[in-house]
């Protein structure tokens, strides 16, 4: 039994074919003739060949890798389910392709020069940047970069080769804000997210424009990264600064959980004293006591479709393939940005 790994110059002869056309027809199909090319594709089948990756680079200048980029601290990368969505999200896009997925974590204090160097060096094809700040300047590096390039979430320039998939987070932040006016709460605060984060931005401007259709004054607002703990920092201060709220809208799931600890130790009752939203419905409301209203951030779906548009940038995905697969109701889609629809999930925090 011959269990060596079948070389290319067998499958040409078992195609009847040149060794260049047999590696043209593998690499792409450039200048192969269809009868040549299935001729190939029927010897691959019979011989079982794998194609040499680091051979294959040479001839397609790709190398079928594409980057991820994650301008956060790898202690929040590794504990936040937001970054376990975005991976799960990626993993399933490229399950049925030969694509590697590069990780790139920007370390606290880090200008981004290394990651900047790793993508004008040509080390991927390509790359999802997820959870980018202002002060990262990431646009402006991935325009410099020329790579193929799609934001998960509204970049910061306006530049129409800057590409985008998101959630209309004004959209969100306003029927989570409209859901508390119309339980009759007067009162109502906000734990915002990061204002140099687009999310936290668009949130919070949600959150006031209801409360404006509503003619009710705003509540306190404080705020800041998307963690337990500083929803926790966020709520005693505003407890501290008004002690008659009745609502809080939370700018994330795990900022409502450190607004819910600090409730419960005031001794407020959730939602009889003081109701709750958050916004992700990312596992942890569902658990949470009690089980938290929240705004639904689609996060496994847009990366999905940051792929696919990535993918088909690149040329691995057809038009008509581009989105298969995919529900389309409510999606709005412009030339450089798809935007998904906001889902209020009502739970017994509000």
């Amino acid at each position: 039994m011959n269990n060596q790994t079948p070389t290319l110059e067998e499958v040409a002869a078992a195609a009847g074919v040149s060794r260049s056309t047999a590696s043209r027809a593998i690499n792409g199909g450039s200048r192969v003739s269809p009868e040549a090319q299935a001729a190939v594709d029927a010897a691959i089948a019979r011989l079982g060949y794998t194609p040499n990756r680091a051979a294959r680079s040479l001839v397609t200048r790709r190398t079928e890798s594409i980057g991820l980029i994650f301008p956060e601290p790898d202690v929040r990368v590794l504990s936040d389910p937001f970054f376990a969505s975005v991976i799960r999200g990626l993993n399933f896009a490229l399950k049925d392709t030969d694509i590697q997925l590069v990780l790139l974590i920007a370390q606290p204090g880090d200008s981004l020069s290394r990651i900047s160097r790793y993508l004008n060096n040509g080390h991927v094809d390509g790359a999802i940047v997820v959870s980018h700040h202002h002060k990262d300047q990431l646009e402006e590096l991935i325009l410099k970069s020329h790579l193929p390039a799609v934001f998960v979430g509204r970049p910061f320039g306006s530049d129409e080769h800057l590409h985008m998939v998101d959630v209309d987070n004004v959209a969100g932040g306003r029927a989570a804000t409209e859901h508390l006016i119309l339980r009759g709460r007067k009162r109502i605060a906000h734990i915002s997210g990061p204002t140099d984060m687009a999310a936290g931005q668009d949130r919070l401007e949600g959150w006031r424009q209801a409360l404006r259709a509503a003619k009710l004054e705003p509540g306190p607002m404080h705020g800041g990264e998307f963690t337990t703990a500083m929803g926790a920092d966020a709520m005693e201060r505003i407890l501290a600064e008004d002690p008659s709220i009745d609502a809080v809208f939370a700018g994330s799931d795990l900022m409502a959980l450190g607004a819910l600890r600090v409730l419960e130790q005031h001794g407020l009752r959730v939602p009889e004293d003081v109701a709750v939203v958050g916004y992700d419905d990312l596992g942890v409301s569902a658990t949470s006591t009690p089980p938290l209203t929240t705004v639904v951030n689609p996060v496994t779906e847009m990366t999905r479709w940051a792929t696919a548009e990535l993918l088909h940038k690149l040329g691995y995905i057809s038009d008509e393939d581009r989105y298969l697969g995919f529900d389309t109701t409510g999606v709005v889609r412009t030339p450089n940005a798809i935007i998904l629809p906001t889902v209020l999930v009502e739970r017994e925090s509000s």
